[in-house]
């Protein structure tokens, strides 16, 4: 199940491990509400039951503070770490373990939306806009505004995003932490 996934990661995030007692303190953590919201509303939209998917986008965009388009696909270990101002276009494709912080928007500009790869890193208020790429393993700064290709491994920040620093992508490379 997809959300017990997430939930696993957000403990490690937060918590360091994904034992039972974490896992009950991040099931009350912020952002974990609008990850259960996101998670209903993708398998709503798999089973073509298009009012309980609207149902819960609705519910996510009032209670989480989060408003993440229906047609949004992430994999595994999607977390994120705070909800609040997170805007998400629909037809965001996103991999494993992406980690998203708050006030991050990932949207489309003309027609076109961001692909993430895995082991992605949002920091607080990034901006991803446009046909972009972010390339397994790269980190976002705070504040970034990412308008072109992000290659795997990379640390980017400022506006807009420039490389800051560059990693040969692998494991413990972009992970949070």
């Amino acid at each position: 199940m997809l959300f017990v996934d997430d939930l696993k990661a957000k403990s490690r995030w937060c918590y360091g491990d994904d034992r039972p007692r974490n896992l009950l303190k991040t099931l009350l953590t912020d952002g974990t509400f609008a990850m259960a919201c996101y998670r209903a509303m993708q398998w709503s939209q798999r089973h073509r039951l298009a009012p309980l998917a609207m149902l819960f986008n609705k519910l996510n965009a009032f209670f989480g503070q989060c408003i993440i388009g229906r047609g949004a696909e992430f994999g595994p270990c999607f977390v994120l770490i705070h909800s609040q101002g997170v805007v998400i276009n629909g037809s965001v494709r996103g991999g494993a373990h992406v980690y998203v912080e708050h006030q991050v928007t990932i949207g489309a500009e003309k027609q076109a939306s961001p692909v993430l790869g895995s082991h992605v890193f949002l920091g607080a208020g990034a901006k991803v806009v446009g046909a972009v790429a972010l390339g397994d393993y790269c980190r976002v700064g705070a504040n970034a505004v990412v308008v072109h290709d992000v290659p795997a491994g990379a640390t980017v920040g400022g506006i807009p995003a420039r490389v800051l620093r560059q990693r040969e992508p692998g494991p413990g490379v972009g992970e949070p932490g």
